[in-house]
């Protein structure tokens, strides 16, 4: 099964037990429908606005660890909040977006959920907010320190330069330079160049083909 439906009663399973009683709340008060899903390596979690025929329906990958499931699943419920003030009149992550996500994570920040580094880290991330947890690297690297199960895989930026790795779709990669923000990194197979954000994770590759 790539899916399953989340019982709001099991729901403190993914989630920091502090904040199961305020997310059953938002559940509840806004009809969601959350399905916890396998791992996606393009989105942590995703949003359907509510039609004739469905709720609203929310889901959220089942790998994450509890803090960083917790974070996308408040990400998720603002962009509910905001289709329900705005429907489809405002960018997806715009300046409406950002004002009801900050709302929404101040209430879960003066419970005590968050581990003293995290909670730094979602403060400082609150005066510049990103499209995703994904887009904010120091966030990333402090959420990561919670993964229970790291599967094999490391940063971008701890691989050597001239190092080969594997991305999620099996593609090989020979890390290249670091440009600004992003490392340039090589396919070997079509030498395509593709830029990698440096906490995007991947499976290091300890021998490999000679590139020339």
């Amino acid at each position: 099964m790539s899916k399953t439906e989340a019982p709001l009663d099991a729901i403190s399973h993914y989630i920091p037990a502090p904040a199961a009683a305020k997310v059953i709340g938002l559940l509840n008060q806004y009809n969601v429908h959350l399905t916890i899903t396998r791992e996606r390596k393009s989105v942590l979690g995703d949003y359907r606005h509510a039609t004739h025929a469905h709720t609203h329906r929310i889901s959220v990958n089942g790998n994450l660890n509890k803090y960083s499931f917790l974070i996308t699943l408040i990400h998720e419920l603002a962009h509910l909040v905001t289709f329900l003030q705005f429907r489809n009149r405002v960018d997806p992550h715009g300046r409406e977006w950002k004002e009801v996500y900050a709302r929404l994570l101040s209430d879960f920040l003066i419970i005590d959920i968050f581990p003293a580094e995290l909670q730094l880290e979602l403060k400082k991330s609150m005066h510049n907010l990103p499209a995703s947890s994904c887009s904010d690297d120091h966030l990333m690297r402090a959420l990561r320190l919670y993964d229970t199960n790291s599967r094999g895989l490391v940063l971008v930026e701890e691989i050597s330069e001239g190092s080969l790795f594997e991305s999620g779709k099996s593609q090989l990669f020979r890390k290249g330079k670091r440009l600004r923000k992003r490392f340039e990194c090589t396919e070997v197979s079509t030498g395509r160049t593709f830029l990698f954000s440096p906490v995007y994770e991947v499976k290091r590759i300890e021998s490999g083909p000679q590139v020339s």
